[in-house]
């Protein structure tokens, strides 16, 4: 008889909370979301900072954060903050986390993704903020969602035996942050990016990526990467899929909507499937059944949390801990390069409509 195992962790447990943090930016990922989760959390948040003082200020009002400072270089340089927290474009990202890795007080920092506009200025950050001696971290929050989390510890105990073949299929419509239309790249350095850092996380390093793509009917501004689709080889001959339909049919008003994201995996003793709650602000999902371990019968752990906004928890508690341990962050800008180097792939791919081995970027 197989034993079941349903002792999961789909959230992280809070380890350190000892960093007074500055906050940079006041829209809605900030604060609905960041600011939520270091709430529940009890994380000390000290000061906020934004390009409009009065949208700081409101923020600022409304989680009861004691400073608020007129720019975020002035943020950067209050000697009493010892974690930066960035939520800016990254076009604008790169000149703030410069100017954090020069402050001698400034312990860490989380980042956006994408971490900056291209590959190159990813790597030179990375290096800056070794040679600064700093903790950059960078904010690839679905790795803590809480589907997402299971299923590694799923994946991890070999109930599922070999990986066959994994799938991320998304129709869901993103709100584009206005500045996207400036850039000659969106859903797959902006949506995409996601998927492929999960799939990264879940199964190591992938040997190649295939992109193709289509424009999206209802994205106005000029793009190319509107729906994207991309097929992934791994060692061990794992195929995985990831598909970003941001289109998902029409939606006016009167037309029932079924926009979800769905993930599946298939290995040689067992299926893991589920949902990403964030289209619907539901909880995410996941059942599975293993021939190992659950004679094959469907198992369905269940959690209250959601990705938005308690998988942030997990992103700034991993930055804290890696200062207070002195330990590597979970989330470390040389392991984001890596994912930086898989968007650049697929956008190789998309350009010369041909498969690209990743070790083409070593």
């Amino acid at each position: 008889m197989a034993t079941l195992q349903t002792e999961f962790e789909p959230d992280v447990q809070v380890r350190s909370r000892s960093s007074r943090i500055g906050v940079i930016g006041a829209g809605m990922i900030m604060s609905d979301v960041h600011l939520e989760a270091y709430r529940q959390a009890g994380f000390e948040v000290a000061a906020i900072a934004s390009r409009t003082v009065g949208n700081a200020a409101k923020v600022a009002e409304q989680y009861g954060i004691p400073t608020v400072h007129d720019t975020p270089e002035q943020l950067i340089e209050d000697p009493s903050i010892a974690v930066i927290d960035i939520a800016f474009p990254p076009d604008l990202q790169p000149a703030l986390i410069r100017h954090a890795l020069a402050q001698p007080h400034v312990k860490g920092i989380l980042a956006q993704k994408p971490l900056a506009l291209s590959l190159e200025d990813a790597i030179a950050l990375r290096d800056e903020a070794a040679a600064a001696g700093k903790i950059l971290s960078v904010n690839q929050n679905m790795r803590y969602d809480q589907s997402i989390r299971v299923l590694s510890q799923i994946l991890e105990r070999g109930e599922l035996g070999d990986v066959v073949l994994a799938t991320i299929e998304m129709r869901a419509i993103p709100h584009w942050q206005t500045f996207l239309s400036e850039y000659d790249r969106l859903t797959l350095s902006n949506m995409s990016v996601h998927h492929l850092d999960a799939l990264r996380f879940l199964f190591g390093e992938p040997t190649e990526i295939y992109t193709a793509v289509r424009t999206d009917p209802r994205t106005t501004f000029e793009h190319t990467d509107g729906i994207v689709v991309s097929t992934l080889r791994f060692p061990n001959n794992v195929l995985a899929v990831s598909m970003e339909d941001v289109w998902s049919g029409p939606r006016e008003e009167g037309f029932d909507s079924d926009i979800y994201i769905k993930w599946r995996v298939e290995g040689t003793a067992g299926v893991a499937q589920g949902t990403i709650g964030w289209p619907t602000g539901d909880p995410s999902t996941l059942t599975y059944a293993s021939t190992k371990t659950t004679d094959g019968k469907w198992v369905t752990p269940t959690w209250d949390t959601h990705w938005f906004p308690h998988a942030f928890i997990g992103v700034m508690e991993q930055l804290q801990y890696a200062i207070e341990s002195g330990t590597a962050p979970a989330l470390s800008v040389a392991d984001n390069v890596k994912t930086m180097q898989l968007v650049e792939a697929g956008y190789r791919s998309i350009d010369e409509n041909r498969p690209v081995q990743l070790s083409e970027f070593a």
